[in-house]
C-alpha cells in the first residue's frame, strides 16, 4: 500500500543530524573489535528467519481453526478461530519490523500487501450495515461478476481499483470473523458478527461462498508466510543475498527497517491519525479491537532488531556495536525503549476508547504520549547509526 510517511521521516532524519553526529565522549565513531558486524547482520537474519517461521505456525494454527469452523460452523469453533487470530497476530505483528529495510517483505514483488493491508473497505469483501440499512455488496455477494472464487481471483481482486479495497490477509479474515464494530467505543465490544452468517439458512445470502472465501483467505496467509520463510531460511535466497552485502549496507538496512516503523508508520499512520479524527475506523484491528497488541508488537519487533534477541535467540546486535562506539548513546536508546514500552502500556484498551474524544482527552493525551515517546526512541536509534559510522536514509 502507498505510505504517507516520507516527507515526515525525512524531516525528522534531517532534524536528527545533527544530535547523531555530536560525539561528547571523543570517541571517533568506529566500534572496538569485540563485536563483528557481520556476525551482527547473521544474528539478525537468523531472528527475521526464525520469526516468520512463527509466524508460518500459528498461521497453519489458524488455518486449522478456520477449516474446522468452516466444516461445523458452531458458536464454540467460530470462538476458537477467532482465538487463533488472535494468537497469529501475536508472531506476525513482530514482524513488521523487517519492513522498510529493502528485503523481500515489501518489494516489488513482496507479500505485504497481501498479508497486513489496512485500512479495509468491508463493503468490498461482504454486506455491511449502513444506519441501520443491511447493503448486500461485496465479493462474496457479487455471484454473477465472481461465479467463482479462488485464490487466483482474491489475490488479483486486492486494491483493484483503490488501496482501501484490500480482498484478503490478516484484516480481510478479521472483518469476516468479527464483522464491522458498531457498538460505541464505550461498549468496550468488538465486532458482532454472528457465526449464523456462515450458516446454510441463516439470516446473511451465500452463506456458502461465505465460508469458502475465509479459507482461501487462510491458505494464502500460508502461502504468503511460507514464501518468505523460504527466502530467510538457512538456505534461503534472500538470505544469502543478504549475507552477502557491504556490512555497512546491510546495517543500514536494518536500520532503516526499525526506524522507519519506529518513526513514522507506527506513530504517524497507526496511532496520529486515529487520534487525529477521533474515529476506530482509523484504527489497525478496528474489527476485533486488537490494535493496543498491535502497537505492542511492532515496538517489540524494533526492540528485539535492535538488542539482537529472539525467543531463545541472543546474538550480537546494532547495540552492542552502539555501546562500543558512543556509551552515551547506548544508554539514552535504552531508557528510551524503556520509556516507550512504557508510555505504549499506558494506552487505554481498547484502542477505540482511548482515541474516542480525541487528542485534548485525558485517554488521547497518553496515545499522544505515547507518540512522541516512539519518536524519540527514533531519534535515538538514529543517532546511534550514525555513532557507528552507518547513515540512515528516509
Amino acid at each position: 500500500m502507498k505510505k504517507r510517511y516520507l516527507t515526515l521521516y525525512a524531516l525528522a532524519f534531517a532534524t536528527l543530524t545533527f544530535v547523531a553526529c555530536s560525539d561528547d565522549d571523543g570517541n571517533d565513531g568506529t566500534p572496538d573489535e569485540s563485536t563483528s558486524k557481520s556476525k551482527v547482520i547473521t544474528n539478525y537474519a537468523d531472528i527475521v528467519y526464525k520469526n516468520y517461521k512463527d509466524a508460518l505456525d500459528d498461521a497453519i494454527e489458524l488455518k486449522t481453526a478456520i477449516n474446522t469452523f468452516t466444516e461445523n460452523p458452531t458458536q464454540e469453533n467460530f470462538d476458537e478461530a477467532k482465538e487463533e487470530w488472535k494468537e497469529s497476530r501475536e508472531s506476525y505483528g513482530t514482524t513488521e519490523a523487517f519492513r522498510f529495510a529493502n528485503g523481500p517483505i515489501d518489494d516489488e514483488n513482496g507479500p505485504e500487501g497481501l498479508l497486513n493491508a489496512w485500512p479495509l473497505d468491508e463493503n468490498f469483501i461482504d454486506y455491511v450495515e449502513d444506519n441501520g440499512t443491511v447493503t448486500e455488496g461485496g465479493i462474496i455477494n457479487s455471484t454473477t461478476e465472481y461465479p467463482e472464487l479462488n485464490k487466483a481471483v482474491l489475490e488479483g481482486l486486492n486494491e483493484n481499483g483503490g488501496e482501501k479495497n484490500i480482498s484478503v490477509g490478516y484484516h480481510a479474515i478479521e472483518f469476516l470473523l468479527w464483522g464491522q464494530d458498531l457498538t460505541a467505543p464505550s461498549e468496550f465490544l468488538p465486532g458482532q458478527r454472528p457465526y449464523t452468517d456462515f450458516v446454510d439458512g441463516g439470516t446473511a445470502l451465500n452463506q456458502d461462498r461465505r465460508r469458502t472465501y475465509l479459507n482461501i483467505c487462510a491458505d494464502l496467509i500460508i502461502d504468503n508466510l511460507t514464501y518468505l520463510v523460504d527466502l530467510w531460511a538457512p538456505q534461503g535466497s534472500y538470505r544469502s543475498t543478504f549475507l552477502a552485502l557491504d556490512e555497512d549496507v546491510a546495517l543500514q538496512n536494518m536500520y532503516l527497517g526499525i526506524t522507519t516503523l519506529v518513526l513514522a508508520e507506527l506513530p504517524v499512520e497507526r496511532m496520529s491519525v486515529a487520534l487525529s479524527n477521533a474515529d476506530q475506523e482509523d484504527e489497525h484491528s478496528c474489527f476485533s479491537d486488537n490494535t493496543h497488541r498491535d502497537i505492542i508488537l511492532n515496538l517489540k519487533g524494533v526492540v528485539n532488531v535492535y538488542y539482537g534477541t529472539y525467543g531463545d535467540i541472543k546474538g550480537p546486535s546494532l547495540a552492542d556495536l552502539v555501546k562500543e562506539a558512543n556509551m552515551e548513546f547506548y544508554t539514552s536508546t535504552a531508557s528510551a525503549i524503556t520509556e516507550a514500552e512504557d508510555k505504549v502500556g499506558d494506552i487505554y484498551v481498547p484502542f477505540d476508547y482511548a482515541i474516542a474524544e480525541g487528542e485534548e482527552s485525558t485517554e488521547g493525551q497518553k496515545v499522544k504520549a505515547a507518540v512522541d515517546a516512539l519518536m524519540d526512541l527514533g531519534a535515538n536509534l538514529l543517532a546511534g547509526a550514525s555513532s557507528i559510522g552507518v547513515t540512515v536514509n528516509g
